[in-house]
């Protein structure tokens, strides 16, 4: 397997859980300029996944850079789990739980009904901790300090929403949803919808538009690959 990377790149990155997206192209930028002897490299991502995340992360590197916003606006597929009868602020396991619900009145029948509501075009709001810029700001800045803002809902298309593995209060399900879509506030609203609560508890891309995490690389794969590469012979 050979690179390009001046010329432009699309990696597949399998992100593992902790990173940001930032992490992983700050690192792939740092070892292809270590290993390869390249002074300067445009490294992005196309579509940022939340630290606790896993999955398919696409970058791109040299000309390729430009091609960021095509690969941002397609289609994507998660798998994931939440967990009924919880809620925290920042609707995943970042933050501590808030509140608590009872969930024995639960029935595999409501919940399936319940998804109903979460598929076609639909508004959400974002995550207060999310990277959203609010006056220059992330929203995540305000929460940590618990100052109150106000995020617009967006509109959202979900494709599909299947729940396929019900152990209450553990739930599995699919998601297919356009660009900006956010998981953990699908899984909030989905507590809600129960008049209960949910928090999200793991989530993997698996698929953005004809990418599969299936083809990805690790980090690790990726080191390996660049250390055997012979550096780049500048004229």
């Amino acid at each position: 397997m050979t690179f390009d990377f001046e010329s432009g790149e699309v990696l597949l990155i399998d992100k593992p859980v902790g990173w940001t997206s930032f992490d992983v192209v700050n690192h792939l930028r740092v070892l292809v300029r270590r290993h390869l002897n390249i002074p300067k490299l445009k490294v992005g991502h196309a579509g940022t996944l939340d630290p606790l995340a896993t999955g398919l992360l696409i970058v791109c590197t040299g000309k390729m850079t430009k091609q960021i916003q095509m690969f941002q606006d397609q289609d994507k597929t998660y798998i994931g789990t939440l967990k009924l009868g919880i809620t925290t602020p920042s609707y995943d396991l970042e933050t501590e739980v808030d509140n608590t619900f009872p969930t024995d009145h639960l029935s595999e029948s409501m919940l399936h009904e319940a998804t109903k509501k979460f598929t076609g075009t639909i508004a959400q709001l974002p995550p207060i901790y999310s990277a959203i810029k609010i006056d220059g700001k992330r929203a995540f800045n305000y929460a940590r300090k618990q100052q109150d803002v106000k995020l617009e809902p967006r509109i959202v298309t979900i494709n599909r929403f299947v729940l396929e593995d019900i152990r209450i209060p553990e739930v599995s399900f699919v998601i297919d949803c356009s660009k900006g879509t956010y998981i953990r506030s699908m899984v909030h609203d989905f507590g809600k919808e129960l008049q209960n609560g949910a928090c999200l508890t793991s989530l993997r891309r698996t698929k953005s538009g004809n990418f599969d995490v299936a083809d990805a690389l690790s980090l690790d794969q990726i080191r390996t690959l660049l250390a055997s590469m012979e550096p780049v012979k500048n004229s």
